[in-house]
């Protein structure tokens, strides 16, 4: 099992990757936007995209989609094929497609709306908070994918503000804060005892003089 950044040498998988995420959501019975395999392949091309793969057989697929001038980014269409399903791939997909993200764009804010708890913990795990719709990006040709998801009316009925799915994010910016928090924390301690070392010291010192 291989999982690779996809380039335009996998757009063959493009229809396959199509018909496994919206034969998921049939079984499932929730809501999703609708992806063409000319939408995928644009991914693939771009290298916005990680697959996975055993052998030459399609495994799992996600994709980055760039919203508000790189300033919020999206890890979408996760999908494992059913033959590689309780596996733990989803969560190692989940972490390549991440890691990618942060790495093509460091500033962005990486968000994410789902049904899925699965996907909720993994997120969870990455770092991810939910967050109301209106902490996530404001682009339009972002909810205009939604359009094709059955539950487009309660988005819509609500204003754009809630709906069906969670919204989840990623903000390196207050990751980075709790960073310098947690290290001032650690310094904060370090010197206490330090401190606490010598006043015992001097006190011993003083004693036995």
């Amino acid at each position: 099992m291989k999982i690779v950044i996809a380039n335009e040498s996998h757009f063959k998988y493009a229809e396959v990757i199509c018909d496994t995420i919206a034969e998921s959501a049939r079984v499932r019975g929730t809501g999703i936007a609708k992806r063409t395999p000319e939408y995928v392949q644009k991914r693939l091309q771009n290298g916005n995209a990680v697959i996975a793969l055993d052998g030459d057989k399609f495994a799992g697929f996600c994709y980055i989609e760039v919203w508000g001038h790189e300033k919020f980014v999206a890890n979408s269409g996760l999908i494992v094929h059913p033959d590689y399903r309780n596996q733990g791939l989803a969560k190692m997909i989940k972490k390549e497609i991440f890691e990618l993200s942060r790495k093509k764009f460091p500033n962005a804010k990486i968000f994410g709306i789902t049904t899925g708890l699965a996907v909720m913990k993994m997120n969870y795990e990455l770092g991810y908070k939910p967050v109301t719709f209106s902490e996530l990006t404001n682009d339009p040709e972002f909810w205009k994918g939604c359009q094709t998801c059955k539950n487009f009316d309660i988005l819509t009925r609500t204003e754009q503000k809630m709906c069906l799915c969670t919204g989840m994010l990623y903000d390196p910016s207050l990751k980075e804060k709790e960073k310098e928090k947690e290290k001032e924390k650690v310094n904060s301690k370090a010197f206490t005892r330090l401190k606490s070392i010598k006043e015992s010291l001097f006190l011993k010192k003083k004693t036995t003089s």
